[in-house]
């Protein structure tokens, strides 16, 4: 008797496993004919790049001008509001909460949220073990959570003193737009 080792199964054919599959998806093949052949083409290609960038490139002096009068840096906004700000990190996850919103950051993977977007916060302490989580609702009922593993369990009370009140200072709940004087 004769066996076969490998696969019996033939290789997939499609769009799924191969995005030239579908005509228009890759892109086009360049333009280059057999007149000019290959040595033709890289020269008049760098000539042309070159000149483009020397044209696309403004003097240095104007750029730092323009950039210094466009936007403030990252510190300047910081200092602009003297609020009360939340902050919570460990190894892995990273929590703050200021006045320009809450930014949640877990390995690589970064969010962010203005004051506006939030629909609720809420906290949850584990029965055992050292972790305190934030979820972040949005109106849409979408929810974001985010652990953080504490140095002790004793921060979790000063961790929520300390959101509590950066919601009380940035975040408005519906209730105050919602709710209309009864008129007489």
């Amino acid at each position: 008797m004769e066996q076969r080792i490998g696969s019996s199964s033939q290789p997939l054919e499609g769009a799924g496993f191969d995005p030239a599959f579908i005509p228009g998806l890759t892109s086009p093949a360049s333009e280059r004919t057999k007149e000019d052949g290959p040595e033709k083409e890289p020269e008049v290609a760098e000539a042309e790049e070159v000149e483009e960038a020397e044209e696309a490139v403004p003097e240095p002096e104007d750029t730092a001008e323009d950039t210094a009068k466009a936007a403030p840096s990252a510190q300047e906004e910081d200092t602009e509001a003297d609020g009360p700000v939340f902050e919570a990190s460990d190894r892995r996850a990273r929590l703050v909460a200021d006045h320009r919103g809450v930014r949640m950051s877990l390995d690589d993977q970064e969010c962010e949220f203005r004051w506006d977007e939030i629909g609720a916060v809420e906290t949850e302490t584990a029965r055992f073990g050292k972790r305190y989580t934030v979820t972040v609702h949005t109106p849409d009922r979408r929810w974001y959570p985010i652990e953080i593993e504490a140095p002790a369990r004793s921060r979790f009370t000063e961790w929520d003193e300390q959101l509590d009140a950066v919601l009380d200072a940035y975040f408005e709940d519906g209730e105050a737009e919602g709710r209309e004087e009864p008129r007489p």
